[in-house]
């Protein structure tokens, strides 16, 4: 493309007689142009008449220009003499400098093709200087441990660009930030110290290469002062010493310049895996609203150092560093990506308005905000590079007379009083977008604060009682939350208005004991105090459950990171389907570095997924069978999800599973897709292979053994306690004669034991079990599974009225709320209902309770008036357990949890009061008894009732 077909603006000569004198050897436009950019900059109209010849070639095609010279730069270390490394480096520094400016002036190429031809400049040359010292020192022997092959990845050294070099953001007279590392695993520890020396004076000789100024100029100033603690560290130090430094001392500025480093020279490969190595430290699992006021405190240090933090006036303003410049929206731009991209990888983008588009994309700013911000950096980037052209400075000052405004208006090609309202309207339209996101006093306009719909909003000036909480209050200083300074500041700010909060509750003294288990149980202060800051919502959502549930704030206390959650953009979206939740979370495992780290990010999305089902259960988004049923996919998404990384992490050890493997068998609850909070895992595990078969692997096992072991760790995965904690408990004792029988059984045995010697307790069992697999195990497991209840000659109804029997008096009724136990309890109907549903012989046995009780009516049991009687009372007993379970953490007691928890279910009951809760309690247990009994009496089976069993 020729440099005239994309012209798009011109700028005007502000001395036209050096302009003109410039610009005789082209015609037409690009006469125009050479005239403007020489007219207004010395620098490049040097550069035009040095250059002239090379560049009328590069006007009729500047991209294929560009390229060319990049070539030649590449190709400097292997065609040319070292001593002539310095000027042909220059030269090619001031024919791309030259071109691009052009190209930049005229608009032929937008700001990232400028920022990106600059860039590439910037890494050729580094490569090329690099190649040429090593190359030296090895022919003159100053590098002994290394071999011709070595020279290919310069040894395992490595550059990084920092900055705007590392986005493909580097400004016009940019210098170059630059982190120098070398992979000290590749050499002996002997030797680890001289190779250090040695490389410490190659970079040094590199950056003189690059940034001394001779009388052909410079290539690019360096700056290495980006590296671990700069002022006693050399200039190229280990990667490890690197990565202790951060683990142990790296601060949050460190952490944002590292969004875009990236491996602009030297062995690449190892300069990404250290890149890699250093992920967790840039990318915290967890949102980090602590990086605001971080960001926030190193913008005021740079306007008190600068001398920046006055009002915004023309003259002199630094378009950088001072109000409303670009470091504003980098600094906006880079904080958010903090704060979420550990938790969403999509947020970890290198450029400026790369970043601006993800954040928006993720819902953690508007579409109409990005894209201002977008424009306003583009535009504060052109003027950026023009003060920068007219004398090749490092400057980000804009002019302090009238006449160096009339020269920046002429490159801009634009006039003087337009562009200065322009410039004043930008400044204050920046500062205004993103100070409240930075300052925590000032209301935000946008930014990340997800909406939670609160049904409350409670004034935060109301006058609290003077002996409100005193002595609760008092305790919150001694808190390990508080440990710190900077959390017992932010807490401090937070304080006044939690307490109102609190003091306004229905109940406030509950209110205010829960939420001081909630601030007693957190183990640290600074990242949940910051978040709660940056997201004021959030508070109201904390009091909220504090004033009813104190299980679930205690719970908060412990796992406060499931916050997260709540503000990652769709904490009140439609729950997934149970496809899409697998997938979500098999992607998630399947990003994990190792086996450790995929049972903590199991762990950790079943607390998020667990709490933001226990909230919308709480707050009445869903009911109760709804919330069981979510439960219920999640637990059976983790373990689906698990199950091939618990097998596959076994066979690294002891080889492949034999014969047809096995398959993890959901039972009880589980099963039947209505677990509550609180609820174990009931499991059963069937493999099918040789008896006699060994495992390949490094330790072999004999099929008995090998399964028995592959099973435990199945429940060593679900059940041990690692640091996001424990994932499930897990219940194994509905496998085939119970806690006698061995942990895993066999495909052979198994079927023969279901069809000649299960006890009738174990077909019960069988109507809520399913298979989690599609494997060919599983569809035969599924098809014995219907065999046997379709076929079963067990005496169904005698059978399970002695259980009932047993039952009732090993596990009577505890107290009124006690809704499990006892005649006509959850756990009694549920019995009644597999009964049922085994007696009935169907093709497809029902798992679900509902539809369990729906075929008491074919059964002849009950009529449709008792059926729909039974199923409506088990769904108010079960929608009062599965509350239960979201309120108390152990065993239901009205007088621990408090009356707001007691609230709660009256509400759920539609009861005025605890009385009247009870009686519609009392009732529906009656209700489901009179039916059961019917045909179950505890006195035992009534002849004939029900018909022939």
């Amino acid at each position: 493309m020729k440099f005239t077909d994309a012209i798009t603006r011109m700028p005007r000569a502000f001395d036209p007689d050096r302009g003109a004198e410039r610009a005789v050897l082209f015609d037409g436009q690009l006469a125009d142009v050479v005239a403007g950019a020489a007219g207004c900059s010395p620098y490049l109209s040097g550069l035009i008449s040095k250059h002239n010849e090379w560049l009328q070639g590069a006007f009729a095609d500047p991209e294929a220009a560009l390229r060319a010279e990049l070539a030649a730069v590449a190709g400097y270390a292997s065609n040319i003499p070292l001593s002539e490394l310095s000027p042909s480096l220059r030269r090619s520094k001031g024919r791309i400098a030259l071109l691009t400016a052009l190209a930049d002036l005229a608009g032929v190429w937008p700001l990232e093709s400028v920022t990106t031809a600059l860039t590439h400049l910037a890494d050729a040359a580094l490569q090329t200087a690099l190649d040429a010292e090593f190359a030296a020192r090895f022919k003159r022997g100053h590098l002994p441990w290394l071999t011709e092959d070595d020279l290919a990845t310069n040894g395992g050294l490595v550059v990084l660009a920092m900055g705007k070099m590392g986005a493909f953001e580097l400004n016009y007279s940019s210098d170059i930030d630059l982190i120098c590392l070398f992979d000290d695993s590749r050499y002996a520890r002997d030797d680890v110290a001289d190779v250090r020396h040695a490389f410490v004076q190659i970079i040094r000789a590199v950056t003189k290469t690059i940034s001394a100024q001779t009388r052909d100029g410079y290539v690019f100033r360096t700056d290495l002062r980006l590296r671990p603690d700069a002022a006693v560290t050399p200039v190229c130090m280990s990667m490890s010493a690197a990565e202790l430094y951060y683990e142990a001392e790296g601060r949050t500025w460190e952490r944002a310049a590292h969004i875009k480093a990236r491996v602009c020279a030297g062995d690449h490969k190892a300069g990404e895996a250290y890149l890699e190595r250093l992920r967790p430290f840039v990318w915290r699992k967890h949102l980090d609203f602590a990086a605001i006021q971080d960001a926030h405190d190193m913008r005021l240090k740079i306007w008190a150092h600068k001398g920046l933090a006055g009002a915004i006036s023309l003259p002199e303003h630094n378009v950088k560093l001072g109000r409303g410049g670009i470091r504003e929206i980098e600094f906006f731009t880079q904080t958010q990506q903090l704060i979420a991209g550990g938790r969403d990888p999509d947020l970890r983008v290198r450029g400026t308005c790369a970043g601006l588009d993800a954040i928006s994309a993720k819902g953690w700013i508007s579409n109409e905000l990005a894209g201002d911000l977008k424009v306003k950096y583009r535009g504060l980037r052109d003027v950026e590079h023009r003060l920068q052209m007219i004398a090749d400075a490092q400057t980000h000052v804009l002019p302090r007379d009238e006449e160096g405004f009339c020269r920046l208006a002429a490159m801009m090609g634009e006039d003087v009083a337009p562009l200065k309202q322009r410039l004043q309207d930008l400044f204050e339209s920046v500062h205004s977008r993103t100070e409240a996101f930075f300052a925590p006093e000032a209301p935000a306009e946008d930014g990340a604060i997800a909406s939670l719909n609160m049904t409350e909003n409670r004034s935060d000036t109301a006058t609290v009682p003077n002996d409100f909480g005193q002595e609760i209050i008092a305790r919150w200083p001694s808190y390990p939350a508080m440990r710190s300074a900077r959390a017992t500041e932010i807490f401090n700010r937070l304080r006044p208005s939690i307490v109102a909060k609190l003091a306004q509750a229905a109940r406030p003294e509950e209110a205010l004991a829960h939420f001081d288990g909630f601030l007693r149980g957190l183990p640290a202060g600074v990242q949940v105090f910051s978040l709660f800051e940056a997201n004021a919502p959030l508070v109201d959502l904390l009091l909220e459950i504090c004033a009813t549930s104190p299980a679930l704030a205690a719970y908060l206390g412990r796992n406060s990171n499931v916050l997260d959650a709540v503000i990652a953009g769709d904490f009140f979206a439609p729950f997934p389907s149970d496809a899409q939740l697998s997938d979500l979370i098999s992607d998630a495992l399947a990003a994990c570095g190792d086996y450790e780290a995929v049972l903590d990010t199991a762990r950790r999305i079943k607390k998020e997924w667990h709490f933001r089902i226990g909230v919308h259960h709480l707050r009445g988004v869903i009911d109760a069978q709804i919330a069981g049923a979510q439960y219920a996919s999640l637990a059976k998404a983790l373990v689906g999800a698990l199950w091939p990384r618990v097998t596959a992490e076994f066979a690294s050890k002891h080889g492949a599973p034999m014969g047809r493997g096995a398959v993890p068998i959901a039972m009880g609850s589980l099963a039947a897709g209505q677990l509550n909070a609180g609820s174990d895992l009931d499991l059963i595990l069937i493999y099918d292979a040789d008896a006699d078969a060994m495992s390949d692997g490094p330790r072999p096992l004999q099929t008995r053994t090998y399964f028995a072991r592959l099973t435990q760790a199945l429940i060593t995965a679900l059940t041990a306690q690692l640091p996001e904690g424990r994932l499930y408990e897990v219940d194994m004792r509905l496998r085939p004669s119970g806690r006698q029988g061995p942990v895993a059984s066999g495909w052979a045995s198994y079927a023969s034991y279901q069809k000649e010697e299960a006890w009738t307790w174990e077909h019960l069992a069988l109507t809520r079990a399913q298979a989690l697999g599609d494997g060919a195990l599983a569809e035969d497991w599924n098809a014995l599974r219907d065999d046997i209840l379709r076929h079963t000659q067990k005496d169904v109804l005698s059978d399970t009225s002695d259980m009932r029997v047993r039952l009732a008096g090993a596990k009577p009724a505890s107290d009124p709320w006690d809704v499990k136990n006892g005649a006509g309890g959850v756990q009694d109907i549920e019995l009644f209902a597999q009964a049922s549903a085994l007696k009935a012989g169907l093709d497809e046995v029902p798992r679900d309770t509902s539809t369990q009780l729906a075929t008491t009516v074919a059964n002849g049991w009950l009529n449709d008036a008792d059926a729909r009687a039974i199923t409506a009372a088990y769904k108010t007993l079960w929608a009062v357990k599965a509350m239960q379970a979201e309120l108390s953490l152990g065993p239901f007691d009205a007088a621990k949890v408090g009356t707001g928890a007691v609230g709660v279910l009256n509400g759920i009951l539609a009861a005025g009061s605890e009385d009247e809760a009870l009686a519609k309690v009392a009732e529906a247990r009656q209700t489901a008894r009179a039916c059961i009994e019917r045909i179950m009496p505890l006195g035992g089976a009534k002849d004939g009732a029900g018909g022939n069993d």
